[in-house]
């Protein structure tokens, strides 16, 4: 034992004051539990700090700009716009800083004893926390994991955090930079390039896959990848990058693309490969906790770990790696742990990519539908027949619902369009509820709004869709 060091009892301890340990922080304390929350860097973890909140954030901004520099085909001439970088990262500070002093507050408010240092598991109910001013152990009866992810770096292209750079330091550039190469073309390399290349920078986007956005339906993906080539952003798939040079100027990569050797330069080089579970330094062994062969905690549907008073949830409990689903886990977890018949559900969890047009999908595609044995009916409705949609420039992109032939239940939708991360909302309101194709179809909508979509996309599916023609 570390010399000083002394053991408290816990009854719930959270490891990881992100997104989903927070949560659950707040849900167990609701329950009657007292609960000690650990977390080593900032309250909200990656989402609010490095991830979900400032990246959306910028991403806005750069829409902005782009929507100003294109209001000239409606009569609105703009010029002499500028972006102050050092500004507009500190407007997205005081956003997050907003946030996480609301996290402290609810955590404050609901009786959290919040500890700030580093946890080492020691035993099957025991951990060390070790923070600057010493260490100590506290004892649990249950503990909750919620460590998250980092960025996966590239064994030939280490991170340096100048030149070489990952998601962080992609959210905290102090300039923009005049080139940038995305080595990674799922959602957090096009997010991150297109908003860039928005705020003015050369962007060129790298993907190992034969396709962007390989977790996305080849439908919806199509409209992003044409949208980046008219945003003049170079993107080249079946790319394997063979080496990086980094020297004061930037960097240069060199890849094989279709048996041809490339050579690009740029100021900075993203790397979005993918992200890796914070599960390392977490002494699991000491636990009894088990792993699957990429480092994730394996958990049943309570989020129960093979250690009974030990529970993992987000993304150290594998995919998808979203922060609304390790929320959700929270919940779950917290539930189990006060001794209520909570599980975890995940044939309805919403993903959202902030792309251009964004894209958002719930519930199966037509062709998962199909290989779970569903004979399905579809549905589609366009943008460019949505009144809203046209009024503001996005007249881009469509509504997909998929349905059970004969019951017509709603087994899924995919969007990609303007403002779909708000869209896919009812969707998913929809499949939990277990709704039909007359349920969309019969509830009044308002007009003119982009909602009205999923209407028309279900009345397609009944084949008495308005305001396109039926086949």
């Amino acid at each position: 034992m570390v010399v000083g060091e002394f053991t408290v009892g816990v009854d719930v301890l959270v490891i990881g004051g992100g997104p989903g340990g927070y949560v659950a922080a707040i849900r167990a304390a609701q329950l009657g539990k007292s609960v000690t929350l650990v977390e080593k860097d900032e309250l909200g973890g990656v989402c609010l700090n490095r991830g979900c909140i400032p990246s959306k954030a910028l991403i806005s901004m750069a829409n902005y700009l782009h929507k100003i520099r294109q209001l000239a085909s409606a009569g609105i001439r703009t010029e002499g716009v500028t972006v102050e970088m050092e500004r507009l990262q500190a407007w997205k500070q005081g956003v997050v800083d907003k946030l996480t002093q609301g996290v402290a507050g609810l955590c404050k408010g609901n009786g959290i004893t919040v500890v700030r240092g580093e946890a080492t598991f020691v035993s099957e109910s025991e951990v060390r926390v070790v923070s600057e001013h010493g260490s100590e152990r506290y004892r649990f009866n249950h503990c909750v994991i919620a460590t998250g992810s980092s960025p996966a770096p590239l064994e030939s292209l280490p991170f340096d955090g100048q030149h070489v750079i990952s998601s962080t330091e992609a959210l905290q550039l102090q300039h923009i930079p005049r080139s940038l190469i995305v080595i990674g073309g799922g959602y957090i390399g096009l997010e991150l390039g297109t908003a860039y290349r928005k705020l003015g920078s050369s962007v060129v986007v790298l993907e190992g896959a034969d396709r962007l956005l390989s977790a996305a339906d080849p439908g919806l993906e199509r409209y992003v990848a044409r949208n980046l080539r008219k945003l003049g952003i170079e993107a080249h798939t079946n790319v394997h990058v063979t080496q990086g040079t980094v020297a004061a100027a930037g960097v240069q990569i060199t890849a094989v693309i279709k048996g041809e050797q490339r050579v690009f330069s740029a100021e900075k080089v993203l790397v979005a490969v993918g992200r890796k579970p914070n599960t390392a330094e977490l002494n699991l062994r000491a636990a009894q906790i088990e792993t699957d062969s990429s480092g994730f905690i394996r958990v049943d549907n309570q989020m129960k770990t093979s250690n009974p008073k030990i529970f993992a949830i987000g993304d150290v409990a594998g995919q998808p790696m979203l922060a609304h689903k390790a929320s959700h886990e929270g919940k779950v977890a917290a539930e189990v742990i006060a001794g209520l018949p909570s599980a975890m559900d995940a044939s309805a969890i919403p993903v959202v990519m902030f792309t251009d047009p964004e894209i958002a999908w719930v519930g199966m595609s037509e062709e998962q539908a199909k290989q779970s044995g569903f004979d399905v009916v579809t549905g589609r409705f366009p943008f460019g027949a949505n009144g809203r949609s046209l009024s503001m420039e996005g007249g881009d992109g469509f509504v997909q619902v998929v349905a059970q032939k004969g019951s017509n239940r709603v087994l899924g939708v995919q969007m990609v369009g303007p403002e779909v991360s708000n869209l896919i909302a009812e969707a998913t309101l929809a499949i939990e509820m277990c709704a039909s194709l007359h349920d969309l179809a019969l509830t009044i909508h308002a007009h003119p709004t982009l909602p009205e979509t999923l209407m028309e996309a279900a009345e397609s599916a009944l084949g008495h869709a308005i305001h396109i023609l039926s086949k």
